[in-house]
């Protein structure tokens, strides 16, 4: 029988490669999307089907994680046979400026959704995946981190999943309902919001090489992640709720590398060639140029604006659960996936390059 999928978040970078994934599977797909007054589609346009279509296999609703009526009623009509909750205000430095309402989406939202897969009865029938994250070990107490590694949460958007991960081991546990959560470490892709310090990097980049950009302003460069790809995180996903009992897993690659080392590498894939001067918060990133003399320009500084109150210095996950009892291993190493980021960006400023070139207005982002 084809299985029905529920994806809150589905217009973000998990929700888009998710329902893609899904698709292909030959789920029928539901996504649950936030109202704007302009198009915030982008990223699932190409799997989007006019709801003239007889037969759909991808919907869309409007929600919001704060509207419990709303859930319930879109989960008591889709009766899915699996939620993925995807959806979150999932910028760390910005949930120090919006702690409240990161609280009431990302933890109370997430019990919200558990809360009326129970109203509705469903707790035999409905599989739910909650979208946890690495920042819950924050400052971490051993390294890697693995599913027993103490939390210790250094943010409102940290504290708010934490929330949303106990109270998802709560309802399996009070409720037998199928319930769990995947660990995320960090996870990009050319289509990660343009304000996550992966994607403002490539895109920075390829817009100095064009001429478009004169400096790219970045916070800790110190920091180190455990950075993966979003389309091999999502197949694990879905093969957590394939499972015959709901257990939790990290999800990671095990490597880990530096802020610095994602704008080396990613110059790197730009033949630019990056020298890096001073220390804290005078550290520069000088472009070398060769032309009649050799000189050099600074396109990196560091902005105490971008540090955050508290930091989380060092992460790095341990995958081993999932690749022992699920088979599952990451398939996109660091360099593949900054190439793949850096190749997509190129593309968007040499379009703009062009319209530039011949008269046109170019937009300049602002992080």
């Amino acid at each position: 029988m084809t299985k029905t999928a529920l994806i809150s978040g589905i217009t973000g970078q998990d929700g888009a490669y998710l329902a893609e994934f899904l698709l292909k599977k030959g789920y029928i797909v539901h996504g649950i999307k936030r109202r704007s007054s302009l198009f915030n589609t982008d990223r699932i346009d190409h799997l989007y089907q006019d709801p003239h279509v007889p037969q759909r296999n991808l919907i869309l609703h409007y929600g919001d994680l704060i509207d419990s009526t709303n859930l319930i009623r879109t989960i008591q009509q889709v009766q899915p046979d699996e939620i993925y909750n995807l959806a979150a205000m999932s910028h760390v430095a910005v949930s120090f400026e919006t702690p409240e309402y990161t609280a009431n989406a990302d933890g109370i939202g997430t019990l919200r959704i558990l809360e009326a897969i129970r109203i509705l009865g469903l707790e035999k029938k409905t599989r739910f995946y909650q979208a946890s994250t690495s920042e819950l070990y924050g400052l971490a107490q051993e390294t890697p981190q693995k599913e027993t590694t103490p939390f210790y949460p250094r943010s409102p958007y940290a504290v708010a999943k934490l929330y949303g991960y106990w109270i998802t081991v709560n309802y399996r546990e009070a409720y037998g309902i199928y319930a769990c959560n995947g660990i995320l470490f960090n996870h990009e892709s050319p289509i990660r919001g343009e304000t996550f310090v992966t994607r403002k990097i490539t895109r920075a980049l390829t817009r100095i090489k064009l001429g478009l950009q004169d400096c790219l302003y970045l916070g800790n460069l110190d920091a180190k992640r455990d950075w993966g790809h979003a389309r091999d995180y999502m197949e694990m996903q879905w093969l957590m709720l394939q499972q015959e009992q709901a257990e939790d897993y990290v999800i990671a690659t095990g490597t880990q590398h530096s802020v610095r080392d994602f704008v080396n590498t990613a110059a790197e894939e730009l033949g630019m060639r990056l020298r890096w001067h001073g220390q804290g918060i005078n550290e520069v990133g000088a472009l070398e140029e060769v032309h009649a003399a050799p000189q050099s320009r600074i396109i990196i500084r560091v902005d105490s604006r971008y540090f955050r109150p508290t930091e989380v210095q060092a992460l790095c996950g341990d995958a081993s659960k999932a690749r022992e009892k699920l088979g599952w291993v990451p398939k996109t190493n660091f360099r593949e996936l900054v190439s793949e980021m850096v190749r997509e960006d190129l593309k968007s400023a040499e379009r703009d390059e062009l319209v530039k070139k011949h008269g046109f207005g170019v937009y300049d982002y602002h992080e």
